[in-house]
């Protein structure tokens, strides 16, 4: 099972993440920051990951820190489950629709962490949350999971439909690049012989 746990403490936050990628979709999720809580139990469901996160942070000063600190450690849960990667499909893409919303996502299991983020939200806040945290999260995922990310709205009027599509497209584009390929079975996904 490619599965790991992560507890990382800061003098701003104190996270535990436990994550199993040959999950059912099974999750707890308990971050103190509600819309947090929802998008990532879209990586979930839509993912197929079993995803426990318990996080605790300076909320009194606002989100950030927490957003970002579990992106973080989502990372480096995400880094440690997934292995050497041989047999891996390593890149995987989704479009995901949400009413008038469309998103597109792409991810390459490459070793590198780059992130192409373009979403042009239509308000700054969705209910508490502050939208320029979803770049936070996204930031501190692709540093610590070492993957190139590229994320695109490709259209959209509700903010929260904006957000939601581009989780689930990222669990969908997840998924797809670590199933494994029974044609490239122990086989390392590139030339260079290591990710």
């Amino acid at each position: 099972m490619r599965q790991a746990d992560i507890t990382r403490n800061t003098l701003e936050t104190q996270i535990t993440v436990r994550i199993n990628l040959d999950g059912t979709g099974q999750g707890k999720l308990d971050t103190g920051v509600p819309f947090l809580d929802h998008m990532l139990d879209q990586i979930v469901r839509h993912g197929l990951i079993d995803l426990d996160v318990v996080a605790r942070g300076d909320l009194h000063i606002d989100a950030h820190h927490t957003v970002e600190d579990v992106g973080i450690t989502l990372g480096q849960a995400f880094a440690k489950a997934i292995g050497d990667k041989k047999g891996l499909r390593r890149y995987g893409h989704a479009y995901v629709p949400l009413d008038e919303a469309l998103s597109r996502v792409v991810v390459d299991l490459s070793g590198r962490p780059g992130l192409e983020y373009n979403i042009d939200f239509t308000r700054a806040r969705i209910g508490d949350f502050d939208v320029d945290l979803t770049r936070e999260f996204f930031q501190g995922f692709v540093n610590h999971a070492l993957v190139t990310l590229h994320i695109d709205n490709l259209r959209g009027i509700n903010a929260h439909h904006q957000c939601e599509t581009v989780f689930k497209a990222f669990a969908r584009a997840l998924r797809a690049a670590t199933e494994r390929d029974e044609r490239a079975a122990g086989q390392m996904p590139s030339t260079k012989g290591s990710l």
